[in-house]
């Protein structure tokens, strides 16, 4: 087989690699540590074929954790992540992969006279098992530009089949499903990548996820919190005062959508009424003809406050777009750099994203994708148009960004698997407020059986993604979907519809249960 790596595939790798040779490194005892780094970094300056090629490399631009517990945190996911990643072109590089990560923990550890530290032979051990991780669970061998296999690992899983052609048959143009339990992994797709044409959509699709993007942004600012650059409870004006906030708005309520602020892509009201913001999707051929208009988050806040509160701060709940466009310039604020360098440092980066980009302004998508399409009516006709290039500032940090089925899995079983927060955060972003089940950046679901389930769901312009877990992260459901928008959003019943079946057979068996619903 070939395999072909883009610049940030080689990064992953080289990141994972080298970053094994550093926890060895910083894991060895007093004295030891620069020939550990020495000789591990000699084996992998030695290595051979494509992989190994990449490797004798070291990643520049690379930060790395300074004590051990930091750099597990950020070494042993990106070692899974580039694991998975060339799992999926090549199997045997992935092989030729782990046995050059092997050879330099070995190399490095052979430094020490006699028997190797307990610290050390744990994370040797520890990242032999990260490199088995990807292995034990992943059987997508099609490549990233290829047709999605009917099923992986082996697995015969008809019942899911059987769904996502269901939802197919309901109107959706495709669909991309990655399912990870006591099975195994599956990964199966149906219907097609383009209209009017017949391949089905790709393997590892990239796919603009919408509102999952506020999954990622809460993440951001409680790994601040924990950093004590951020306080949950403090007036989100003290550190925003150019806005004028409402002194009781505090950080929590924005990841909560309880600061009762005006949503810029519009208000739907209980009456039934709606009140316009900035050509959003509900707005027709007005959303396409601005569809690459750029908008700064700063403009879209302003807009936002210059309408009238829906309430006062910390009274009610409703979902507002607003609130993760001020935490995307609360982030920016209070560590200086982009939110695209922070989510790289903090989260993309430790756990080996790849495939998940934060945008501003950039209109393309990465190869390879699924089209996503808008119906709009003009002149008393009915068209429809390829929106998959767009520029995402309309929406900001409340659903820019573009991922992966694979990412958006690594990333939510990651941070329910306590990787990315401190526990007593993670146990605040999942305590939700009364009225929807809204956490912090989550809603909290009752499961078709009685559990409990953690997800995001996003719906941008043509693309929708889901993302659900068990609280542990070990269980997981992500899914891509292409297909036709519109201002009346006509298909908003269908893809409750179609989530409710596919959370019904992943975490229920088929059971009947609570729908699950898609956070426009």
């Amino acid at each position: 087989m070939s395999i072909t790596l883009t610049d940030q595939d080689k990064l992953t790798l080289r990141t994972a690699a080298w970053g094994a040779v550093s926890l060895m490194s910083a894991a060895g005892a007093a004295g030891s540590a620069h020939k550990a780094a020495t000789e591990g970094s000699i084996a992998l300056t030695s290595a051979t074929g494509p992989v190994g090629h990449v490797l004798t490399k070291a990643p520049k631009g690379v930060k790395y954790g300074k004590t051990v517990a930091e750099l597990a945190d950020q070494v042993l996911p990106a070692l899974t992540a580039a694991m998975s990643l060339l799992n999926e072109q090549d199997p045997a590089e992935a092989g030729n992969f782990r046995r050059t990560v092997i050879v330099a923990i070995e190399a490095a550890t052979r430094t020490r006279q006699g028997e190797p530290s307990p610290t050390m032979a744990e994370m040797a051990r520890k990242i032999t098992e990260a490199l088995d991780a990807a292995s034990a669970t992943s059987g997508v061998t099609a490549a990233r530009s290829g047709a999605l296999p009917e099923g992986a690992a082996g697995q015969d899983r008809p019942e899911l089949e059987k769904v996502i052609q269901e939802i197919v048959d309901s109107g959706f143009v495709g669909v991309e499903l990655r399912v990870h339990d006591e099975r195994g992994e599956w990964v199966g797709g149906a219907g097609v990548r383009e209209l009017g044409e017949t391949a089905k959509p790709p393997a590892g699709a990239h796919v603009r996820i919408g509102s999952n993007a506020k999954t990622f942004t809460a993440t951001l600012v409680l790994q601040l919190v924990a950093e004590g650059k951020i306080g949950l409870d403090i007036p989100a004006d003290d550190y925003l005062p150019e806005f004028g906030l409402d002194r009781r708005i505090t950080v929590r309520m924005l990841l909560q959508h309880t600061s009762g602020v005006f949503n810029f892509t519009g208000e739907y009201y209980d009456d039934g009424t709606f009140a316009p913001g900035i050509p959003a999707t509900t707005s027709g051929k007005e959303w396409v003809d601005n569809r690459f208009k750029t908008y700064r988050p700063e403009e879209l806040v302003r807009l936002a406050l210059s309408k009238p509160s829906r309430f006062e701060p910390g009274t009610d709940w409703s979902y507002s777009n607003t609130n993760y466009a001020l935490a995307r310039l609360l982030i920016e604020k209070v560590t200086g750099r982009t939110y695209a360098e922070e989510i790289q440092r903090l989260i993309l980066g430790p756990l080996g994203l790849t495939g998940t980009v934060a945008p501003t302004t950039e209109t393309e998508i990465p190869e390879p994708y699924a089209h996503a399409y808008y119906r709009y009516e003009e002149a008393g006709e009915q068209k429809t148009v390829d929106v998959t290039r767009q520029n995402p500032s309309w929406i900001s940090s409340g659903g820019d960004m573009i991922s992966t089925t694979r990412d958006l899995h690594t990333f939510i079983s990651a941070l329910l698997g306590g990787r990315l927060l401190p526990a007593p955060l993670l146990a605040e972003m999942c305590t939700p407020e009364s009225k929807a089940g809204y956490g912090l950046g989550v809603f909290v679901q009752s499961g078709p059986n009685g559990g409990t389930i953690i997800t995001h769901n996003g719906g941008m312009a043509g693309h929708a993604a889901l993302m659900y877990s068990t609280p542990d992260g070990k269980k997981t459901m992500t899914a891509a979907v292409n297909y036709v928008d519109d201002a009346a959003l006509s298909m908003a019943v269908a893809f409750q519809e179609a989530t409710q079946k596919l959370v019904n057979e992943v975490f229920g068996g088929g059971q009947a249960g609570e729908a699950a619903e898609l956070a426009q």
